[in-house]
């Protein structure tokens, strides 16, 4: 079986370094994930950023499955408030047409960028439609099932796969909660970003007690992304968190927003044309040697009542972040959840896909 575990890669860009290099990274680790058995590789989106380079997670995805074989990529997640549902679902639907059963919908709800990316992102006709309304039409395009009420009754998207992508919703907060249960969707709370346990508690319990059954799925299932790093010793794995800050920046309009860097924080606070306040304090990282992280991994997916989890792991040396993924998944195999790197089990595309 494969291992109950995801990664979320942002293709980090560190200074001194070229777009070329992250993007040969990402390739490199996606590559690495399948071999050694992880569940699902997931690519992110951001804009207007010197440390990042993934701003278009559809053709990152598709140059991800033109060098994988079994793994299953996905997006984590297009932010579809600057986009039109129906070109979100044809991009979708040609990756799901060429690679079937390897891809995924995830959804974000953030920016993804500052203020003059989102203005340039959406050009000068902003599509004013809420969040709910978009999600539930991308919904409809992506299975070619759009109601006759619909000003656009009768459109169809092309191509139609056979097994569309699933979609996914991601969040970090209660009101994201409530629109993947009223949505009927898989929901996955970004820890990473929100480090506060018991609102991800209360988001993912109010997700569970608020979902409504929809054609995609008959239950809540519910993921945790949270940010891991496994060294050979706790002493190591300490200093390599060491790395890792959380900065938030608090609009004065009461939206809270994560940033890499306290210098986007600024910037995103002068662009907002509203008062700010910045809040900088240290990451909330799993961190440790292999077995200090699997027991703390065990006690998380305990607390939240989850079987799936997506790991995001944010060291500098490429070699260090390769040796993380590496120990994680020896510690999973250890305890029978996972495989040897020589691959003597296959992966269970069927439980792979299950979100969905």
């Amino acid at each position: 079986m494969t291992i109950p575990v995801g990664i979320l890669d942002q293709t980090p860009i560190y200074e001194g370094e070229t777009a070329e290099q992250s993007f040969q990274r990402t390739l490199q680790l996606a590559q690495l994930a399948e071999r050694l058995g992880y569940q699902r590789f997931w690519v992110s989106e951001h804009h207007d950023s010197a440390q990042v380079s993934g701003s278009s997670p559809e053709v990152l995805i598709s140059h991800l499955l033109a060098h994988t074989k079994e793994l299953i990529i996905g997006s984590g997640g297009v932010m579809l408030q600057h986009y039109s549902p129906y070109k979100v679902a044809e991009n979708f639907n040609v990756l799901a047409a060429l690679a079937p059963g390897r891809v995924e919908l995830g959804i974000g709800r953030a920016p993804g960028g500052l203020p003059r990316s989102t203005r340039a992102l959406q050009g000068e006709q902003s599509d004013t439609r809420s969040l709910t309304d978009k999600l539930e039409e991308t919904r409809r395009f992506l299975r070619n099932d759009v109601p006759d009420d619909h000003p656009l009754a009768g459109i169809h998207v092309s191509p139609q796969p056979t097994q569309p992508a699933p979609l996914l919703l991601l969040g970090a907060s209660r009101d994201s909660a409530e629109l993947a249960a009223k949505q009927g969707l898989p929901y996955v709370f970004s820890l990473f970003i929100n480090g506060d346990e018991e609102i991800a508690l209360e988001a993912i319990e109010t997700y569970r007690q608020s979902f409504v059954p929809s054609a995609e799925l008959a239950e809540p299932h519910a993921i945790l992304a949270l940010s891991v790093i496994v060294a050979d010793t706790d002493e190591q794995a300490n200093e390599l968190a060491g790395e890792n800050l959380s900065v938030k920046i608090h609009l004065n309009s009461g939206r809270v927003l994560t940033v890499a860097t306290v210098e986007q924080a600024e910037e995103f606070g002068r662009q907002s044309n509203e008062p700010f306040r910045i809040e900088v304090k240290e990451a909330k990282v799993v961190k440790g040697a292999p077995s200090s992280v699997y027991t703390q991994l065990s006690d998380i997916r305990n607390r939240f009542g989850i079987q799936e989890l997506i790991v995001h792991t944010v060291i500098r040396d490429f070699g260090q972040r390769v040796r993380s993924f590496e120990l994680l998944q020896q510690v999973f195999a250890q305890h029978g959840e996972g495989r040897t790197v020589a691959g003597q089990t296959a992966p269970d595309r069927g439980a792979a896909v299950s979100a969905g």
